[in-house]
């Protein structure tokens, strides 16, 4: 393949790997803004709904008959269903921790992840499994790129749900309510705001990203299982701090410019695939040298 051939290929493959990053890394960025919580169980709820997406894709698909209409079924069944999960954990595990320090709250949202993750680990005893769509992947050519069009319809729909949430978040009135809380939530409580139900939907709509994306990498993938959100759990953290943590426009852009690293890492000579998460992680550790506010973020004085 000719230079250009391989680079139009991987800026592909980077813009689908990252848009997967990005919609975990708003989920991350929407909770730090409001409630200042590196919420560390956020990959868990990722690897979480791609198993309920397995579930509801085998429960559905045979009803609908066609492949696509059963996965997208499953999709929105889901994210429903992961959404309130999220929501049941912020007002169980986080609700009560609000006005405690910091850690504690951030000790708490170890102990979910671990709870999520072995849970998880009990039920499928470790093994992966298949995520069966039944859907083909036949490859065809469009210019130098090889395309499916599974590929296609994935980064497609990632694109899109980035680009809903973003109007959410300018457009609704719930968003505004986010973003006003994220500046000053005891100022958003005088002025009437009911900030737990802001911090419930914002819990609600993250949850739902996550799930989303954790179907997407199944039927990109084929296989789920319980380890996988440990890895894009960090990976998101970092498309968060990228970006700028805090910012959703930030989180967007965070992914998918890590999906991109990753893509051009693999062709590096004598590199290949095994160190493209070293390369990720070492990005990450020169935004916090030199941009610790990352690309979007602005420093901002910490009033006495």
């Amino acid at each position: 393949m000719s230079f250009w051939e391989i680079f139009a290929q991987q800026l592909f493959n980077g813009l689908l790997i990252g848009s997967f990053y990005g919609l975990v890394a708003i989920g991350y960025s929407m909770v730090y803004g409001i409630i200042k919580l590196l919420n560390f169980a956020h990959g868990d709820i990722y690897m979480f709904g791609a198993f309920t997406g397995m579930v509801a894709l085998g429960l559905l698909s045979p009803a609908f008959g066609n492949a696509w209409l059963g996965i997208i079924a499953a999709l929105l069944i889901t994210m429903v269903f992961v959404g309130l999960f999220g929501v049941t954990i912020q007002r169980v595990a986080y609700r009560p921790m609000l006005k405690a320090p910091r850690l504690s709250i951030l000790i708490t949202a170890l102990a979910v992840s671990m709870i999520i993750y072995n849970s998880m680990l009990l039920i499928t005893q470790g093994q992966a499994r298949p995520f069966r769509t039944g859907l083909t992947h036949e490859s065809f050519f469009i210019g130098p790129l090889r395309l499916t069009e599974t590929r296609i319809v994935l980064l497609v729909a990632a694109l899109a749900l980035m680009f809903l949430m973003h109007m959410f978040i300018t457009r609704t009135m719930y968003g505004k309510a986010m973003r006003a809380i994220a500046l000053d939530r005891d100022t958003c409580q005088l002025m009437g705001i009911n900030v737990y139900k802001i911090i419930a939907i914002t819990f609600f709509v993250g949850s739902s990203l996550a799930a989303a994306a954790g179907i997407m990498a199944g039927v990109y993938y084929g296989t789920i299982h319980f380890f996988m959100g440990f890895l894009i759990g960090l990976k998101a953290f970092t498309a968060a701090v990228i970006g700028g943590i805090g910012i959703i426009p930030g989180a967007m852009l965070g992914g998918l410019l890590l999906g991109l690293l990753e893509a051009f890492a693999t062709q590096i000579p004598f590199v290949g695939t095994v160190w493209k998460d070293v390369f990720s992680f070492v990005f990450l550790i020169l935004f916090l040298i030199f941009k610790p506010t990352g690309i979007l973020g602005r420093v901002e004085s910490e009033r006495m």
